[in-house]
């Protein structure tokens, strides 16, 4: 089962990672002939700002999912994993928030701080991680419903 659940949060990771580290838009003929693009300095910063999520990501994802993973697991610490569960998304949250706050883009702060908010109210919801009970669901919150906790700072990175 843990198996499972860390091959979604790798392949979840490197999609993420993959998403995060590009820019949207890159200015039409400013490619050099080796093949490289230039940036506007609002590029440059959505890019690093993308790349900052990219991290975030790949430093919450790992420890949300183990506590997932030990809390479907059952036995007497179901219920220690899933308020650890809770406490890392919350800081899942955090951080996003964080990360998108010095953006120079208003929209870019707008849309991260929708994402942190969706993260951290759902980390209150102990009826959303109640209902998650099989692998199955865990795959379920690591895959669609991060993918839609995320969609708003991932349309900037695309």
């Amino acid at each position: 089962m843990r198996r499972a659940v860390l091959g979604v949060v790798v392949g979840g990771l490197l999609l993420g990672a993959a998403a995060c580290g590009t820019a949207r838009n890159p200015t039409p003929g400013a490619g050099t002939p080796g093949g490289t693009v230039s940036l506007s300095p609002e590029q440059a910063q959505t890019k690093a700002t993308c790349e900052a999520i990219g991290t975030v990501y790949t430093k919450n994802m790992g420890s949300f999912a183990e506590a997932l993973s030990r809390m479907v697991a059952g036995g007497t610490g179901a219920e220690a994993a899933r308020k650890d569960a809770q406490q890392k998304l919350s800081a899942f949250g955090t951080a996003v928030r964080q990360t998108t706050q010095s953006s120079t883009d208003a929209k870019f702060r707008a849309d991260g701080k929708q994402a942190a908010d969706r993260l951290q109210t759902t980390s209150t919801n102990v009826a959303f991680f109640t209902k998650i009970k099989t692998t199955q669901d865990v795959t379920e919150v690591l895959g669609p419903t991060l993918k839609g906790w995320l969609a708003p700072v991932t349309n900037h990175c695309s």
